[in-house]
């Protein structure tokens, strides 16, 4: 009998999560964190890489960040990436080192701060749909080659279907909370 191995989807699922916390991480209301930058991918040498990869991000005050880049010649690729991150940042370059002040949040930018926060809820609530939707076509599959009864495949869809909304569930909690952070002044 094909058995559905709920404990890969459900691993699939939290490593979804943690991206989601990982993404919202660099949304940090007013103060500055390493983590703000570390999600963000720069153009060097070819291919996407990120940030941590080519430069080293402190904290030098709390409303300062530093990226010290190690190639020089990456400096405007990683100047670049910050600017089009969509945080509202305003970098300045001097030779390998970019300042990255840490404006106060406005009441319009932490409008657009909860806005990220939707658009990374969302994409990993599509993450965690497409994962429902292979697990479900794998049960259908086994279904129709004989492999699991009709029954069977009902009652692991409904296990699917019931572990997808216990983490879409966790998603929006999150996002909940997170909105909660933003707007908190």
């Amino acid at each position: 009998m094909a058995e559905l191995d709920i404990d890969d989807i459900q691993r699939r699922m939290d490593a979804s999560i943690a991206s989601l916390h990982n993404e919202f991480i660099g949304l940090r209301a007013g103060r500055a964190s390493t983590g703000m930058l570390e999600p963000i991918m720069v153009d060097a040498y070819g291919s996407k890489m990120p940030m941590n990869q080519v430069g080293n991000i402190s904290v030098p005050e709390p409303r300062l960040l530093t990226v010290s880049v190690w190639d020089a010649a990456l400096a405007p690729m990683v100047e670049k990436a910050i600017r089009e991150a969509d945080l509202g940042l305003n970098p300045s370059t001097e030779g390998n080192l970019i300042r990255v002040p840490i404006p106060d949040l406005s009441e319009e930018r932490r409008k657009d701060m909860v806005k990220v926060a939707g658009r990374y809820a969302e994409g990993c609530r599509v993450a965690i749909r497409n994962i429902r939707r292979d697990s479900i076509e794998k049960v259908r599959k086994a279904e129709k080659d004989g492999l699991i009864s009709e029954d069977h495949r009902h009652t692991q869809e409904n296990r699917v279907q019931k572990l997808t909304d216990e983490f879409v569930k966790k998603v929006d909690d999150a996002l909940s909370h997170k909105e909660r952070e933003i707007t908190h002044v």
